[in-house]
């Protein structure tokens, strides 16, 4: 009897915190944001990486942080602004953390003038 009334307790428990847990689709979803900032190459201005690639830098109270757009590096039409010195661009993406890197996926670059 103790160990049908255990049983029952301990099934009981588990169905409860399983049910309070479920975290939905929506949930994992990534928000879009839009950020603005200097638009830098990986390669050319910040030593980085091997190829031309993007990351926008942005000020976020006394520290910067880089966000490093999923792009097509040097083919894209904002590469040749950018490459050699820092512009400033608005981007709005979806910001992710890959590789514990922030990175802006799906970017829309305006390059301001």
């Amino acid at each position: 009897m103790l160990r049908a009334a255990l049983a029952l307790a301990l099934g009981f428990a588990v169905v409860t915190l399983a049910g309070s847990g479920n975290l939905t689709a929506d949930d994992k979803k990534p928000e879009t944001k839009k950020l603005e900032g200097k638009l830098t190459c990986t390669k050319c201005s910040l030593s980085e990486t091997k190829t031309c690639g993007h990351a926008l830098v942005v000020k976020e109270g006394e520290k910067e942080v880089k966000y490093y757009l999923s792009d097509k590096g040097a083919k894209e039409s904002y590469h040749g602004k950018c490459c050699t010195a820092p512009v400033d661009a608005t981007v709005t993406g979806k910001v992710v953390e890959k590789d514990k890197k922030l990175t802006i996926e799906e970017p829309k670059v305006e390059i301001k003038k």
